[in-house]
């Protein structure tokens, strides 16, 4: 997806739709099969065969953890503020949104996996989550500039120069990303591989499999759909509303997931496809995830104020 699986997968503001999986019997010893990653991802949950949020892919070891975009993130405030300062501008930084849908990447790749939220919200998130990014979007979750003002076009780079002062290309945004190296933590390569292996492994001949097999459950539900993924995209779920019928679709869903395993088998197939890729790709993907950590270290000194 080059907009990205999480992208795809979710729909924040009126909505986060998803879909839906739980693993049950045969999850440990599939993961047990499993090739470990090459590097090691951090802030890992502990392993849970039911909990598709706990199961990790080969390629989150080259891609930024959580943790390490919160320390990119604020950093980036830290020396956007300095440089919007220089130019005798106060800036306040739009506020985080607070976190809704999916925990970790695999959690809902697959789809969701939570019955007792199903039957409440459908495909939907929680109704708490929801409500708490929606509240922080009305309040104006937006960076204190004045929108086409001195100030933004400053922070942007739409204009030249402050009182006789020379603005950075790109603004003090652009200066930002440069001083720490805001591209590397974009991993690029491991984001471009992660994508291509989730769109290839849905043709895995043990995926097709599951997929028919799961489609055949549905069927016998009163649902039609060719792949899990297609129920959670269903138009009619769409708006805010959670109806019945989507309740009812997302508690099937989830059933026939259990019922075929489709998660890890998928979860399976595409590790597999990952794991050649990042064989093929080592040299680069090592190389990306060297200055992945440096822009962190970049980071960390600003955030601790010792740049």
């Amino acid at each position: 997806m080059n907009k990205t699986v999480r992208r795809r997968r979710l729909r924040v503001h009126s909505l986060v739709a998803a879909v839906a999986v739980t693993c049950m019997a045969g999850c440990s010893q599939g993961e047990q099969n499993a090739k470990p990653p090459r590097v090691s991802p951090k802030e890992t949950l502990a392993f849970n065969a039911a909990d598709p949020a706990t199961w990790v892919l080969p390629i989150q070891g080259y891609l930024p953890s959580d943790g390490e975009k919160r320390q990119v993130s604020q950093a980036k405030k830290v020396l956007i503020g300095d440089c919007m300062k220089s130019f005798g501008f106060n800036w306040t930084p739009a506020p985080d949104l607070p976190k809704v849908g999916p925990k970790t990447l695999v959690d809902w790749r697959y789809g969701i996996h939570d019955m007792a939220l199903a039957k409440e919200r459908g495909y939907k998130p929680s109704a708490a989550e929801q409500d708490a990014y929606d509240q922080a979007v009305n309040l104006g979750a937006v960076d204190g500039t004045s929108g086409t003002g001195p100030d933004a076009q400053t922070l942007s780079g739409g204009i030249k120069e402050v009182g006789g002062k020379p603005v950075p290309e790109g603004g003090c945004i652009g200066e930002a990303d440069r001083r720490i190296s805001v591209a590397a933590v974009q991993a690029t390569d491991a984001q471009k591989l992660s994508n291509e292996a989730f769109t290839k492994s849905k043709q895995d001949p043990q995926v097709t499999k599951a997929f028919a097999a799961w489609s055949a459950c549905m069927k016998a539900s009163g649902y039609t759909y060719a792949q899990p993924l297609d129920a959670s995209d269903d138009p009619r779920f769409g708006s805010r509303e959670v109806t019945s019928l989507e309740r009812a679709t997302a508690t099937a869903d989830i059933a026939c997931r259990n019922k075929t395993n489709v998660a890890k088998i998928w979860f399976d197939a595409e590790a597999a496809l990952q794991d050649k890729e990042i064989e093929v790709q080592a040299e680069q993907l090592d190389k990306d995830r060297k200055d992945l950590n440096a822009a962190v270290k970049k980071a960390a000194a600003v955030v601790a104020g010792t740049r």
